[in-house]
């Protein structure tokens, strides 16, 4: 049999961060086919722990794109780091743009205010409110990931180009959503995430399928075996894909496994 690995939000959740009966339904048709699943997100373990819940998954998963491997339960199984010279440079840019800065360390969300429009949202993916501080100084050193937020997509998408260019090799720079640029560790990727998971639930990367929308899923596309793209992914991830499913918004990841997997069983 395959393993299945999903990215949550914008994939595996519908527009409202909720997880439909129809996917978890899905999952379980999955699974009783002998199908191994998990799934990797951006989110920190406090956001990943409902959805592991609700699909009763006690196996190995992904938080912070792969930068924690984690279980159900709170045991670490592997925990990468965004280095902290990379973390204090890239902040100190920010300020001098028009971004909001999120610090994510020690599973706690941290921002300066709550005035931004995407908190809301951010409070159902992260299953916790922020922490607000004066500044980020102390948290630096042990940052599990930084987000950097606007509405202005082409302004983020120079600042991301931007950062690149100067910590491309030091980092993971990547979009999570089309208003979050999110720095993690240089093995804090899904590609390198989606090798240590398919490891440690023992299947190989030629028996692993994975699914998901954004710039930050293509690592793991690059990695398995087959990748599925939601019909709402970005069309730079569509292009990259071998098969693409329908929107999140009509249970695309219930309508992939049965046509896409379980449908090319028969």
């Amino acid at each position: 049999m395959m393993l299945l690995v999903s990215d949550v939000d914008g994939t595996l959740v519908d527009t409202a961060k909720q997880l439909t009966s129809g996917t978890i339904a899905a999952v379980r048709r999955l699974q009783d086919a002998g199908f191994g699943f998990t799934i990797i997100s951006a989110r920190p373990m406090s956001g990943i722990a409902p959805i592991a819940e609700a699909l009763a998954l006690d196996v190995p998963m992904g938080a912070f794109n792969g930068g924690t491997i984690f279980r159900r339960g709170g045991e670490i199984l592997c925990h990468h780091r965004i280095d902290v010279a990379v973390a204090r440079a890239a902040v100190a840019q920010a300020h001098e743009r028009a971004v909001d800065i999120w610090v994510f360390a020690g599973d706690q969300w941290y921002a300066t205010s709550v005035d931004n429009p995407h908190v809301a949202s951010e409070r159902v993916s992260s299953n916790q409110e922020p922490v607000i501080c004066a500044g980020f100084d102390d948290l630096l050193d042990h940052a599990d990931k930084i987000t950097f937020v606007s509405d202005d997509h082409a302004a983020l998408d120079t600042f991301r180009d931007s950062l690149q260019a100067e910590f491309g090799d030091q980092a993971t720079i990547a979009k999570s959503q089309s208003y979050y640029l999110d720095i993690t560790a240089t093995r804090a990727n899904k590609g390198d995430g989606v090798t240590m998971l398919a490891d440690a639930l023992g299947f190989p990367l030629t028996r692993t399928i994975v699914i998901g929308d954004q710039a930050n899923d293509l690592p793991m596309f690059a990695r398995a075996n087959r990748a599925i793209a939601m019909g709402n992914a970005t069309d730079e991830v569509k292009a990259q894909a071998g098969d693409v499913t329908i929107a999140n918004s009509e249970d695309g990841v219930a309508h992939a496994i049965d046509r896409f997997i379980l449908g090319r069983m028969m």
